[in-house]
């Protein structure tokens, strides 16, 4: 069963905590409304496995840091990148 999880990583915020848990065909719908807001996704199986199992609002599990830390780096560079080209 497909499964889409949403994070949030306030400035102010320790870690990232899961704002939204969706599986089935509300994952496809919260997939469609994070196209649509541009919001970046990422597509890991085993990642999603283990923060589908938590609850609305936890902060992430210790032990997907390392991961998530990968991905929200690869996504502030991304940013970063497509602000400077629209600068140019």
């Amino acid at each position: 069963m497909k499964k889409a999880v949403a994070l949030k990583y306030p400035k102010e915020a320790d870690a990232p905590y899961i704002s939204a848990i969706a599986k089935g065909a509300l994952a496809d719908r919260l997939l469609e409304i994070a196209r649509e807001h541009n919001v970046p996704l990422v597509q890991d199986e085993a990642l999603a496995n283990v923060l589908a199992v938590q609850q609305i609002g936890d902060v992430i599990p210790e032990e997907t840091y390392e991961v998530l830390a990968k991905i929200f780096a690869f996504i502030a560079r991304i940013d970063s990148e497509e602000q400077r080209y629209r600068l140019q």
